[in-house]
């Protein structure tokens, strides 16, 4: 089985008014149908710093693109399998900040492109968010933002 390592960051981006911004989607996994919701992440560019990733897919991944960070939510070892190799994702997260609400498009390179199946979501606060998130690995930044905000 291959091995396949690389660095992935994303935020979790808090609006005014405490609402946490998502992304879901329609995905095939495991032969089947599946419905994700999710924190805007990405892989880490060649030459790119983690905060530098984070804001860029947060705004490919969703369109809004006026984001700046507001505190660093650490990294996580993410390991899964797919089936035909063993994946280990470096995530680095970042609490984020909305500084613009005006969401534009999402940015992707063609309409196959992962991000084109995305779509915003909103959590009414980091409790909901917590609750809706697929993926055990996003559930633990969330819970490092819960406590970095109280």
């Amino acid at each position: 089985m291959n091995l396949r390592e690389y660095r992935a960051a994303g935020g979790i981006v808090l609006d005014d008014a405490g609402r946490v911004l998502m992304i879901e989607r329609w995905v095939v996994r495991n032969g089947g149908l599946a419905f994700e919701i999710r924190l805007p992440k990405g892989h880490v560019e060649p030459g790119e710093t983690d905060d530098q990733a984070a804001i860029r897919e947060t705004c490919e991944e969703t369109g809004y693109c006026g984001v700046e960070i507001i505190g660093d939510l650490g990294e996580y070892l993410n390991e899964f399998i797919l089936p035909d190799e063993r994946v280990l994702r470096h995530e680095h997260f970042y609490l984020m900040r909305l500084t613009d609400p005006i969401r534009g498009e999402p940015h992707f390179n063609s309409p196959d492109a992962d991000e084109a199946r995305f779509t915003p979501r909103w959590a009414a606060d980091l409790a909901d968010a917590e609750a809706q998130i697929t993926f055990e690995s996003e559930r633990e930044f969330i819970r490092r933002a819960i406590k970095s905000t109280t």
